[in-house]
């Protein structure tokens, strides 16, 4: 397939809505990365790096990795696609009875999973968590039974998720993604004594129910009841599409138990160093990468299905330009800027500055990977709109082993700093071969996006060095301790190399600068 582009093909002109919805969802992700800030604030505040944060850690993990195995590697792969197919003016009378289907077959199973988790919770512990004092065994243990329950919350939550995408619906979806972290900035402050560690526990609950509840409104008139059938054709559709994922999530649920027990055998603290570091990572990725590509994939998936593939490329192309265009230099600024932004977020309270050190070196560690994480989720959602699942999850298979690899040489001189930096490379090795068997399919990614990506290097390159002798200029003058000397360092070098890094590609004529304007536009006026 060697197809070329139609030049005059604008970006808007193939599906007004995407930029729109786009917008929609980062906005939703700005402030629920946000509050993700404050709730990242509070634990250090409360819980210092301790093996308690590393026993709760390991309660989270295990509650998030069964979410994404029961329905979170499915929702992209799977769910919207399908669901999506159903929306189509032919089949849209069967819409209410698949999305019932579906959805009650997630709930069966997802209450299920709650029940073998609280069952052998002490199992699972020892399995991924065994090299934690015993201590914080007996209390990884406790947190994980507590937190069972969220479970069967986040699957229903991302079931709900996956029929709103589909019809387009992403206004209250997005809000109860960013209101999921008030669990925890609710519950915490105010019951921190009296529960100990468990609040955390406790808040997750919370968020994980405001997020449910914010998908329900618009649910109304879906038709959405509860229906047994495991014999409809849609179900199969679904798990055909899914087998494969489910064995590389498997695969993932051993990389990430290898990862925490390696972790574990290297201190107490070490997977609360790491926690917060991936916090800090997460953010521009969620922010650019997940709202662009959850935003297009609907569309891409119809295009797909109608075999429009010059709208379905152009589209492809134009969301990995605008990923770059906002990645590379959120890239560089955490980078040059990872102590001052640790230091800022979690220095205080039990949070020591040996914690901070630590922190921040793990962050430029897992930064290796941003780029190619990134870059990477744009190009899952082109397979997973073809209905080609297999592909992905082969690649993700793969790189788990590029990861063991790393890891396992690394671990000896680098300790759990070698986790992170195997994390990164994990992420490269996946990324480079899904755009080689992307370019075998299809030809060259997409027209502008290696001149995109030289673009936004060098004018993140001139950024940094910027951001570098600024924020070191005001540390001089004004030292690292308080609130108004840790703001000022991270504002306005943010601010100068910010301007930089917008008039250099101005001056290059970067055409994703348009782009983003309108973007921008359109999330103000959604703000109102």
């Amino acid at each position: 397939m060697t197809e070329t582009i139609p030049p005059e093909l604008p970006e808007e002109d193939l599906h007004p809505s995407i930029a729109r919805n786009a917008a929609v969802l980062s906005l939703a992700s700005i402030f629920s990365r946000v509050l993700g800030m404050v709730r990242e604030i509070i634990i250090p505040h409360f819980y210092g790096a301790t093996g308690l944060v590393s026993a709760y850690a390991l309660a989270e993990f295990v509650a998030k990795i069964l979410y994404d195995l029961l329905v979170g590697g499915m929702l992209s792969a799977a769910l919207v696609p399908v669901l999506s197919d159903y929306r189509r003016p032919e089949k849209r009378v069967e819409f209410a009875r698949v999305i019932s289907v579906i959805f009650s077959a997630i709930a069966i199973l997802a209450a299920l999973v709650v029940l073998i988790v609280e069952f052998f919770a002490p199992q699972i512990v020892f399995l991924i968590g065994g090299d934690l004092s015993p201590e914080y065994q007996v209390v990884a243990i406790r947190l994980m039974r507590i937190t069972a329950p969220v479970i069967w919350v986040f699957s229903a939550s991302g079931g709900l998720a996956a029929i709103l995408f589909a019809r387009e619906r992403f206004t209250l979806v997005a809000l109860g993604d960013a209101l999921y972290n008030m669990g925890v900035i609710i519950i915490v402050p105010l019951f921190h004594k009296q529960l100990g560690i468990e609040a955390l526990a406790f808040g997750m609950l919370l968020g994980g129910t405001i997020q449910l509840a914010f998908r329900l409104p618009d649910m109304r008139g879906s038709g959405l009841r509860f229906t047994i059938d495991f014999r409809h054709p849609a179900l199969k559709r679904v798990w055909a599409l899914y087998l494969p994922i489910l064995a590389a999530i498997l695969v993932n649920i051993v990389q990430g138990g290898v990862d925490r027990r390696l972790a574990s055998g290297t201190g107490d603290s070490s997977l609360a160093y790491m926690r917060t570091a991936t916090t800090l990572y997460q953010l521009p990725h969620g922010l650019v990468a997940v709202a662009i590509s959850m935003a297009a994939l609907p569309s891409l998936s119809r295009w797909a299905a109608a075999k429009d593939w010059s709208a379905y490329k152009h589209t492809l192309a134009a969301g990995l330009r605008a990923v770059l265009v906002l990645v590379i230099p959120a890239t560089v600024f955490l980078w040059v800027l990872a102590e001052p932004t640790v230091r800022l977020l979690a220095e205080h309270g039990e949070f020591t500055p040996a914690d901070t050190h630590w922190t921040y070196l793990t962050l430029r560690y897992y930064l290796v990977g941003l780029i190619f994480a990134s870059v990477d989720w744009p190009l899952n959602f082109a397979y997973y709109a073809r209905g080609d699942s297999k592909t992905p999850a082969i690649v993700g298979i793969l790189a788990v082993g590029v990861y063991l690899v790393f890891a396992l040489t690394l671990l000896p001189y680098l300790s759990f700093l070698g986790l992170a930096l195997a994390d990164g490379m994990k992420q490269m090795a996946h990324a480079l071969m899904m755009i080689f068997l992307l370019h075998r399919w299809g030809g060259r990614l997409g027209r502008g996006v290696g001149r995109t990506a030289l673009a936004a290097a060098g004018a993140s390159a001139v950024m940094g060095v910027a951001l570098y002798f600024s924020a070191e200029a005001i540390m001089a003058q004004m030292g690292v301790a308080g609130l108004a000397p840790r703001l000022t360092t991270l504002a306005v070098p943010g601010v100068i190399g910010g301007a930089i890094y917008y008039l250099i590609l101005r001056w290059l004529r970067v055409p994703e600068v348009d782009l983003l304007h309108k973007m921008m536009g359109r999330a103000l006026r959604l703000g109102r």
